[in-house]
């Protein structure tokens, strides 16, 4: 369950990250708001999964998911360039994620 809820940690990292440019540097109120929930929901959720997931593997995938969804966020919404350089680092972003996914298993208690 923790790998679950550490996804969707990293998915709502991924809103937060694009609810931050309409808040227009913290000017406008709803989208300030919005962002800081996101915020606020994200690393509740993060917190929660590192109840019985290592805290260095759950923030890595965390930051991970975030970055692959802003990059492809980005490519796909604001038609920011994707280069080979680029594609090869999102490739290695999810490489990492799914190496620490097999690689980790529960602390023992």
């Amino acid at each position: 369950m923790s790998w679950v809820v550490l996804v969707l940690a990293g998915l709502v990292e991924v809103a937060w990250s694009q609810s931050i440019k309409p808040t227009n540097n913290f000017t406008r109120p709803l989208p300030t708001l919005l962002c800081l929930a996101l915020a606020a929901v994200a690393v509740y959720l993060l917190s929660w999964s590192m109840n019985s997931l290592p805290v260095g593997t759950a923030y890595a995938v965390f930051t991970g998911i975030g970055a692959i969804g802003a990059i492809t966020l980005g490519v796909v919404v604001n038609r920011d360039p994707l280069s080979i350089g680029r594609f090869a680092a999102l490739a290695l972003i999810v490489g990492g994620i799914v190496l620490a996914r097999v690689t980790t298993t529960a602390p023992t208690e």
